[in-house]
C-alpha cells in the first residue's frame, strides 16, 4: 500500500480539463472510465466494498418517495459518505432508469445539455447500460439537448455516481447528461422536458454537485448550510440568491458555492414537474471532516432529497458540530467508539483507499484535544504518531493519527492488511502542554515530556518511562538520544514541557 500524500486533496475537486471533440451522432461503445483509481478504487472488489461500506453507515431514509437527489462528486475518500447518504434515500425502490445530471468541468463556454451517445458507462463493476430511447426522447423534447461524447470523455461528475447505480440498482439503465450552464431558462427547460419524458417511469434523477470550494472548514460550514437550506426549498430563485449572497461576502479562498448549480437547478425543475412537494437536507460534511483532509482549505459536500410525501420533514441544513469543552473523562462507550474508529480508519484505507466519516460519538469524544495513536504487535512497537495541539476535535485527530501511524511512521514500513488483525491499538488523549522550570518538577508515570534544546526536540508519552522501567534521569537521557542529542545534555540549556494523558487500549476492560 502506497503512503498517503497531500496530493490526495487534488481529488476533492475537479482538476481535469479537455477541449470537447466533435459531437458524436450515432451509438458508440461504452465510455471507458476516466477517473477509476483516482476518484474511486480501480479494483472491482475494492470499489464494491467501498460503496457497500458507505451505504452501511449512511443516514437512514427519510419519509416520502424520492424523485431526485443531490449528491457530491469528489473523490470517494472525501465525499463518498455524503454521496451514500443521498443514494440511501432511494435504496429499496424499484428504479429502472437513473438520470445523472453532471457538472460541466471540462468544456468552457458550453451552454447546452450534452448526452453521452455511447452504449453505457464502464466502471470496474462492469457496464451500466444507457437508455437510448430515453436519451432520444429527451433530445426530441428539448432543443438544448444533443448527443456529445466529447463533453463526457474526461468529465468525472457523472462517472463517480455510476458505481452507486450498479450496486443499488444493478438492472437499471442510465441517462448521462452534462448540464453546461446555470442559465435559468436552460435549466428550467431541461427540467420540464425530463418531467415529460420520465412521467410514468420508475426513474430517479441525481444532480451531481459539490458545494463551496477552498475556504476554511468553519467558513465552508456557514456558507454551505445556507445553500443547502435554499436548495431544500425547491425554489430555484432562492438557491441562486443564496449562491449570490455567499459569493458576495468576500469569504477568504471561496471560489464557488456550488460547482453543480446547473444540475441542481435542472433537478429542481424536474422534481416539481414530477410532483415533488418538499426537499430535505440529509447530511453535510466537508473534506476537512475526513482524517486525510486539511481544515484550512476544504470542499463542501451535501446530500439533499426531493420527494413526494407528507409535509413536516426537515428542510434546513444540519447545524455544524459545536466543539465546545465538555467536562469529565471518557466512559467505556467513548473508549470503545474511539478505538473502533481508529481501527476502521486503517482497515477502510487499506481495503478500499477510502476513509470513514466519524459519526455518532459523544460530545466528550469530539472536544478538541491532542492525541497519540500507538500500534503494537506482540508487545513490540509497530507505529506511533500524534498531534500535541488541542486544536481539532479528538475523533478527527484519532482517525488522522491512526492512519499516519499505520502508513507514515518513518521508522517502520506501512502496515499491511494481512497484519492488521494482529495489531493492538492504543489511544493517548492528551491534556494541554505546560512548561516546567526544572527537570526535578517532572513526575515519572504521570507526566509526558517534551524536551527542546538547540533547535531539536523529542517527546515521550507518560506511559513510556513506566513501561521501560526508567527513572527520571534515565528517561531524560533517552529523550535526548531520541532528539539526536548526547545523553545527559538535558542537564544544561534544555527546556521542558509536560502533559498528562488518558490512555486506553484494545483488549482491556473498560
Amino acid at each position: 500500500m502506497r503512503r498517503l500524500r497531500p496530493v490526495l486533496l487534488l481529488v476533492a475537486c475537479c482538476l481535469a480539463c479537455r477541449t470537447p471533440s466533435q459531437a458524436d451522432r450515432g451509438p458508440v461503445a461504452a465510455r471507458e472510465p476516466a477517473v477509476a483509481g483516482r476518484f474511486y478504487p480501480a479494483s472491482a472488489a475494492a470499489l464494491r466494498l467501498a460503496v457497500e461500506s458507505f451505504l452501511r453507515d449512511a443516514v437512514p431514509r427519510k419519509a416520502g418517495r424520492p424523485v431526485a437527489l443531490v449528491a457530491p462528486h469528489a473523490g470517494y475518500i472525501f465525499s463518498g459518505q455524503i454521496a451514500a447518504d443521498a443514494w440511501r434515500q432511494a435504496q429499496g425502490d424499484a428504479i429502472d432508469l437513473v438520470v445523472i445530471l453532471g457538472t460541466n468541468h471540462t468544456a468552457p463556454g458550453f451552454r447546452g445539455v450534452a448526452i453521452d451517445p455511447g452504449g453505457g458507462f464502464r466502471t470496474p463493476l462492469g457496464v451500466a447500460e444507457t437508455d437510448r430511447g430515453a436519451s432520444e426522447a429527451l433530445i426530441a423534447a428539448d432543443p438544448d439537448c444533443r448527443f456529445d461524447a466529447g463533453i463526457h470523455a474526461m468529465e468525472h461528475s457523472v462517472e463517480v455516481q455510476v458505481p452507486f447505480v450498479q450496486v443499488l440498482f444493478p438492472k437499471a439503465k442510465i441517462l448521462p447528461a452534462v448540464v453546461g450552464s446555470p442559465d435559468p431558462d436552460i435549466c428550467d427547460r431541461i427540467g420540464r422536458a425530463l418531467g415529460r419524458v420520465l412521467r410514468g417511469r420508475r426513474a430517479l434523477i441525481v444532480a451531481s454537485s459539490d458545494l463551496s470550494h477552498y475556504p476554511s472548514a468553519s467558513d465552508a460550514s456557514a456558507v454551505d448550510r445556507k445553500v443547502l437550506a435554499a436548495a431544500a426549498r425547491l425554489d430555484p430563485e432562492a438557491l441562486r440568491a443564496a449562491i449570490r449572497d455567499g459569493m458576495s461576502r468576500g469569504v477568504p479562498g471561496l471560489t464557488t458555492c456550488a460547482c453543480g448549480e446547473a444540475p441542481i437547478l435542472a433537478a429542481m425543475s424536474a422534481a416539481r414537474a414530477l410532483g415533488a412537494t418538499r426537499g430535505s437536507v440529509v447530511s453535510y460534511a466537508n473534506s476537512g471532516d475526513v482524517s486525510a483532509g486539511d481544515p484550512q482549505r476544504v470542499v463542501g459536500y451535501g446530500a439533499v432529497v426531493f420527494a413526494i410525501g407528507p409535509p413536516g420533514a426537515d428542510t434546513t441544513a444540519p447545524e455544524p458540530r459545536v466543539d465546545a469543552p465538555v467536562p469529565g473523562g471518557f466512559d467505556a462507550a467513548d473508549r470503545r467508539a474511539l478505538l473502533a474508529l481508529a481501527r476502521e480508519t486503517i482497515r477502510r484505507y487499506l481495503e478500499t483507499g477510502t476513509l470513514p466519516l466519524s459519526r455518532g460519538l459523544s460530545a466528550r469524544a469530539c472536544r478538541p484535544r491532542g492525541a497519540f495513536v500507538t500500534l503494537t504487535r506482540d508487545g513490540a512497537l509497530r507505529g506511533c504518531i500524534g498531534r500535541m495541539a488541542p486544536d481539532a476535535p479528538l475523533d478527527r485527530v484519532v482517525g488522522a493519527m491512526a492512519l499516519q501511524a499505520a502508513i507514515n511512521d518513518p521508522r517502520f514500513p506501512p502496515v499491511t492488511l494481512k497484519e492488521l488483525p494482529g495489531l493492538r491499538i492504543e489511544i493517548s488523549a492528551l491534556t494541554p502542554m505546560r512548561p516546567v522550570a526544572r527537570a526535578a518538577d517532572i513526575v515519572v508515570g504521570r507526566d509526558g515530556v517534551l524536551l527542546s534544546k538547540d533547535g531539536r526536540s523529542a517527546v515521550f508519552l507518560p506511559q513510556v518511562a513506566t513501561e521501560q522501567g526508567w527513572g527520571r534521569d534515565e528517561m531524560l537521557d533517552h529523550l535526548c538520544l531520541k532528539a539526536g542529542l548526547p545523553a545527559g545534555s538535558w542537564k544544561t540549556g534544555a527546556t521542558f514541557s509536560v502533559f498528562q494523558a488518558e490512555v486506553f487500549r484494545e483488549g482491556e476492560g473498560m
